[in-house]
């Protein structure tokens, strides 16, 4: 089961991941401090599109976050970044649209723009000065979570043009980095959401889900799914790609709507990156972060549920098909060897290039100052 739904997201994953290189290479992580100076809507719209150009990987998104908080971007704006990079990416809208469909990759990308503003809102709120300026202390500590290595790297081509920056050689190279790289932040996220999704779809009765998600009640399905969605996700330690499949299963088993998306958006509260909160800004400001991201997250989830509704969009057919363990030549399999070929090319490059030296960095612990 669960090969079977590596394969069918396997060119998403690889023209997601490769588009997702291609911008990093012409937008450099040294500006993002500077775009980023205070937390009105504007700057906030730039976090996102910013979040949204960047690695989908959770860990990644967090230590990026703390780095450009650190060189002076506005702490609001710094969480919306880390949100859009895990919620907002290509390659996740990619695979939700085969997995799930164009309603649920439509909500995703709308509850998210919804998820930071309420998180914007409840920062103004609630977070005080006092809680901040401890929070920086800690963050100027410059102590080491994972993928410390990653966030610091910058292979930003400059050039004239964008389109002189990718066609160039060296646009080449930096592309084939970022893609090998962002695939070696990630890649055991999803193995581990394939195989908990795989086990799950075999092994969990659906009268246990239909019992969890109380669907013989809708009202409060609707209601409970957003509040219970985050929770299962805490303790999956997947990230949001890794989530898609997992999200599958719960919605064959009866999960609400907001439930489903309310959950892909947990990535950012599972329990190893709240220990990583806890490192980068103090105790306070990890339980801080925790409740606020929770309640921007179901409130998200009841919004869109809300605004589907009103449309008459939301999804109803609990029959989402779940791939057999077999191949058969389709569109699937030829566009997975296409772009299997296309990661050959990007994968040799890397290590023409000394792309080998670059992943031992990714993951090095750095402890820089100022």
């Amino acid at each position: 089961m669960s090969f079977a739904m590596a394969w069918q997201i396997l060119w998403p994953l690889i023209l997601g991941f490769g588009l997702s290189a291609v911008i990093q290479a012409v937008v450099s992580h040294r500006q993002m401090s500077k775009l980023l100076p205070d937390d009105r809507a504007s700057t906030l719209a730039k976090a996102s599109l910013l979040g949204a150009a960047s690695s989908s990987c959770s860990y990644a998104a967090v230590a990026l976050a703390r780095s450009i908080f650190r060189k002076g971007a506005d702490f609001t704006a710094a969480m919306a970044f880390e949100i859009a990079s895990t919620n907002l990416v290509i390659e996740l809208g990619l695979v939700m649209a085969i997995l799930l469909g164009w309603k649920f990759t439509l909500a995703e990308f709308i509850g998210g723009p919804v998820m930071i503003v309420i998180l914007a809102v409840i920062f103004r709120r609630y977070l005080k000065p006092k809680m901040l300026a401890a929070a920086r202390k800690q963050a100027e500590k410059g102590l080491a979570g994972r993928m410390e290595g990653h966030a610091d790297m910058d292979m930003t081509v400059e050039g004239d043009s964008v389109f002189s920056r990718l066609f160039s050689a060296k646009g080449y190279t930096a592309s084939s980095h970022y893609f090998v790289m962002d695939w070696a932040s990630v890649w055991t996220d999803i193995v581990l959401g394939l195989l908990i999704a795989g086990a799950i779809a075999v092994w969990v009765p659906k009268e246990f889900f239909q019992s969890l998600f109380i669907t013989s009640h809708p009202l409060a399905s609707v209601l409970w799914g957003p509040l219970v969605g985050p929770l299962i996700a805490v303790i999956s330690f997947v990230c949001s790609v890794g989530n898609v499949p997992l999200a599958v299963v719960l919605w064959n088993g009866g999960i609400s709507f907001g439930g489903v998306i309310a959950f892909i958006f947990a990535d950012l509260i599972v329990l190893p990156i709240i220990r990583i909160y806890k490192k980068y800004y103090g105790t306070k400001m990890a339980v801080f972060l925790f409740f606020s991201f929770y309640t921007a997250m179901v409130v998200a989830g009841y919004i869109v549920e809300g605004l589907f509704a009103i449309l008459r969009i939301t999804p109803t057919e609990r029959g989402l098909t779940v791939p057999e363990l077999h191949l058969s030549w389709n569109y699937t399999s030829i566009l997975n060897i296409l772009f299997l070929l296309v990661a050959v090319a990007l994968v040799w490059r890397f290590l023409r290039t000394g792309g080998h030296k670059m992943l031992k960095h990714m993951n090095m612990e750095h402890h820089t100052h100022g």
